[in-house]
């Protein structure tokens, strides 16, 4: 048994080897350099913001409803504040805190579909329908009655939005878990005695934490748009927090202004298909197999498992292809 889980680990190191060496080849991609330059700039926007930014986000001190000019370059809003300036500081707004629902989803999510991959039985049909009770409401409506019930504020978006994107996490954990816990290195460190909690922690969860990261890469995306537009429903950030959504809320009181909405908007659309640039490169170095299977030369076995991470509202479902480690 002890040579099994020398040959499984040595399996694994070497997939990691090679995906060291696809990082350089990876991060050439033109797309890989886009996602990376346009997030970087954000976030220098966004960490510098109160230094970039050429007035306050509250300040009123250029005229009202004034069009882009040498004086304000993206224009005024009705209150004569600056729209460059809410636009830079907005960012310290949105993308924390879009990074902090996925991170708080991520986290859910994987433990519950790891526990019930792992377990299995009554505790994986349990956790399996409690993620599909979830899943069978449309994410957007479910996550703006959620905010509407616990009151209009950016936190209470943040926690509406955790609430409906964790089973996404613990979908695709759930699939990765099942596919590994009956791998022969996994039932070798059973059998030699090692606990199911260490076996889950150093024999699993390493295994599984490329798909993920892979998936919460792309999921950042989701987020700014979730938390943006309850803030567009007057369910997040409140008026006058400088935030993209309620900018673009703002905007429609104005509708002839037309740099009130498209400056905001043209910053959701820029981070949000960065994020998903990086995400895809990040797929091609942390999930080898689901590079593979998409160029056609991955088993069939893999591309279950490859693309639940890919595309998180496929089959299979929660519960069903329960596979039982050899005893």
């Amino acid at each position: 048994m002890s040579s099994n889980t020398n040959i499984g680990r040595s399996a694994d190191a070497k997939l990691q080897r090679k995906a060291r060496r696809r990082l350089p080849a990876a991060w050439r991609s033109p797309l890989a350099i886009i996602g990376v330059v346009i997030a970087g700039i954000w976030l220098i926007l966004a960490v510098f913001a109160p230094w970039i930014a050429p007035y306050g986000p509250l300040a009123q001190e250029l005229p009202r409803l004034m069009p882009p000019s040498e004086l304000a370059w993206f224009g005024t809003d009705a209150l004569g504040r600056d729209v460059l300036s809410r636009l830079i500081h907005g960012a310290r707004v949105t993308i924390p805190f879009a990074g902090m629902l996925v991170l708080c989803a991520m986290v859910l999510g994987t433990l519950i579909g790891a526990i019930g991959g792992y377990v299995g039985g009554w505790v994986d049909e349990v956790l399996g329908r409690l993620t599909d009770l979830f899943m069978a409401f449309p994410t957007v409506i479910l996550a703006m009655v959620i905010a509407a019930s616990l009151g209009p504020s950016l936190f209470n978006a943040v926690l509406a939005g955790i609430i409906v994107t964790w089973p996404v996490y613990a979908r695709v954990t759930r699939s990765l878990v099942v596919s590994l816990r009956s791998q022969n290195f996994v039932v070798a460190s059973r059998m030699l005695g090692y606990s199911s909690w260490r076996s889950l922690r150093t024999d699993i969860l390493p295994n599984i934490l490329g798909p993920v990261l892979v998936l919460a890469s792309l999921e950042i995306g989701t987020a700014i748009l979730l938390l943006t537009g309850l803030s567009f429903l007057g369910l997040g950030a409140q008026p006058p927090t400088a935030e993209w959504g309620a900018m673009i809320s703002g905007a429609m009181q104005n509708i002839d202004a037309w740099w009130l909405g498209v400056f905001p908007g043209l910053a959701i659309l820029t981070v949000v298909m960065a994020c998903n640039f990086i995400g895809d490169s990040l797929r091609d170095v942390l999930d080898p197999l689901s590079s593979a299977e998409r160029q056609g030369a991955g088993a069939a076995a893999p591309a279950v498992t490859t693309d639940a991470a890919a595309d998180p509202g496929a089959e299979p479902d929660f519960a069903q292809g329960r596979q039982e480690p050899n005893q």
